[in-house]
């Protein structure tokens, strides 16, 4: 079962060669285009270091005046506030010459954050080095960097901390008590805590840049969903602009037709027949009026409020009926029960949310695709599957995250040619038949194909989706009752 991230070209930075058995989405690639992954970079502006060195320009001052004037330790005063100086120069020269709301580029980021680390490393060479218990504060840059730059300014920046901090470590100049007495850690532990800050560099770089990607993705697949849903929305709204121009403008042009066939057997020698030219007119005039008024609000049908589920299983599933491969939808009551069969909402986002599982079934299916609708008094329930290998089961307990990638490149292809997709298809059907209220469950089936060494079952993929009946079943309609006059749109919640 092949399982790359598919994504197109330039998309969120990955191969458009890769494709998911576990996140293809049937949305051509030049529809993702408006969402490129920006710099993050970008994202970090001027006045926030600026505000940041502020503050350690204070701290470095308060440290110094309170060693020296409590402590009574001997420091290279002149020195050291020539360094902090130049810190409150170069903070002066950004402010003055740049704009507040200026977002740096990565390379000005890059800058800035090796100047704050060399800053601060020739303080605590002028302090003790190493023996300052400040020089904990090298990690900072670091950190920034792995949360806003690209992996490799963030090496660039942790290799240059760990130059520094070794060299503060080998050579600096000795902090002095009041008599005289040289303020310096065993040698065992100043290695200890050059190790312990190497250590530091590394992990906290790490962990921040773990979690910051992590946090990148899921906003990016958030806004892949997001307009996703809203692709959907306006097709079912230009299809409700549609059925309700269809419906009222039936009688109206009925009526020039009735009135136009009259007239012209009429109108050969009998011009007197005026009026009924005046009625085509108003006639006329009568369907540009709807046609204005549905241009500028739009009304929907209220028929397409809401169908069978069946019905809005057959419309999601439409796109891939003629694509090779058998697909199979069947009704079936739990229990046996008479139930007659529920409405449900016509809502984009169950629709897209459902294309998208039968779009990955039948791109991994062997020959067969099967879609069986059941429903109780308590549940409403569509069960999809096919004949293919299944989900891999490296991956099956993370189906529904964004980017869960394996890459089969050539199998993929091969099984999915005519279009790209973005590797979040099922992340985006999870999420959007979630917000409706489905519960979402994902598994294999030995049905078809043998199991592997490890005796799980290799074939057949297996998506399951259910809703309790009272959250999904449309209850303000009976299905006998009036639906009474077409509204303007309203987009669902």
């Amino acid at each position: 079962m092949a399982t790359d991230v598919a994504l197109s070209p330039g998309v969120f930075g990955l191969s458009a060669k890769d494709s998911n058995r576990i996140g293809s989405s049937f949305m051509p690639a030049s529809d993702f285009q408006l969402i490129k992954r920006q710099e993050r970079s970008n994202w970090l502006r001027l006045r926030t270091l600026v505000a940041l060195r502020w503050f350690a320009i204070t701290g470095q001052a308060v440290a110094i005046l309170v060693a020296v004037r409590i402590f009574e330790v001997h420091v290279a005063v002149g020195q050291a506030a020539l360094v902090i100086g130049i810190a409150v120069f170069a903070n002066l020269i950004a402010y003055f010459a740049y704009p507040t709301n200026k977002r740096l580029s990565e390379f000005e980021a890059s800058l800035w954050l090796v100047f704050d680390l060399v800053q601060l490393s020739l303080l605590l060479y002028l302090t003790g080095g190493l023996n300052n218990p400040f020089a904990m504060l090298v990690l900072a840059p670091v950190t920034i960097s792995a949360t806003v730059l690209h992996t490799k300014s963030t090496i660039v920046l942790g290799l240059t901390a760990i130059v520094l901090v070794t060299l503060i470590g080998l050579y600096n100049v000795p902090l002095g008590s009041s008599d005289g007495a040289v303020l310096a850690l065993p040698l065992l532990f100043q290695f200890g805590f050059w190790v312990a800050l190497l250590i530091g560099l590394v992990f906290l770089a790490f962990y921040a840049r773990q979690v910051t990607s992590e946090m990148n993705a899921m906003d990016d697949a958030l806004l892949a969903t997001q307009l996703a849903l809203s692709r959907e929305q306006k097709l079912t709204d230009l299809g409700g602009v549609v059925a309700a121009a269809a419906h009222e403008l039936g009688t109206p042009l009925a009526t020039i037709k009735l009135v136009s066939s009259e007239l012209k057997e009429e109108l050969q020698d009998q011009p007197e027949l005026l009026e009924d030219a005046e009625l085509i007119r108003a006639q006329a005039d009568r369907c540009r009026d709807i046609l204005l008024s549905m241009g500028r609000a739009g009304k929907d049908d209220l028929h397409l409020r809401s169908a069978p589920v069946e019905t809005v299983v057959r419309e999601a599933a439409e796109p891939h009926l003629e694509r090779g491969k058998d697909v199979q939808i069947s009704v079936a009551l739990q229990g046996g029960t008479a139930l007659a069969q529920p409405n449900i909402p016509r809502r984009p986002d169950i629709i897209h949310g459902l294309r998208n599982l039968i779009q990955n079934a039948v791109d991994f299916s062997y020959s067969k695709v099967t879609v069986e609708i059941s429903w109780s008094e308590e549940r409403i329930e569509i069960r999809i599957s096919d004949d293919g290998r299944g989900f891999p089961q490296s991956v099956i307990g993370r189906i529904g995250d964004p980017y869960v990638r394996r890459r089969r490149f050539t199998e993929d292809g091969a099984r999915r040619p005519g279009y790209e997709g973005m590797g979040l298809g099922l992340f985006i059907a999870k999420t959007l038949l979630e917000r409706s209220g489905a519960n979402l469950s994902f598994s294999n089936s030995r049905k078809h194909g043998d199991a592997g060494w490890t005796g799980h079952p290799s074939g057949g993929a297996i998506v399951e989706v259910s809703w309790p009946r009272d959250t999904l079943q449309m209850k303000e309609i009976a299905s006998n009752a009036p639906l009474g006059h077409n509204l303007p749109i309203q987009t669902w919640p």
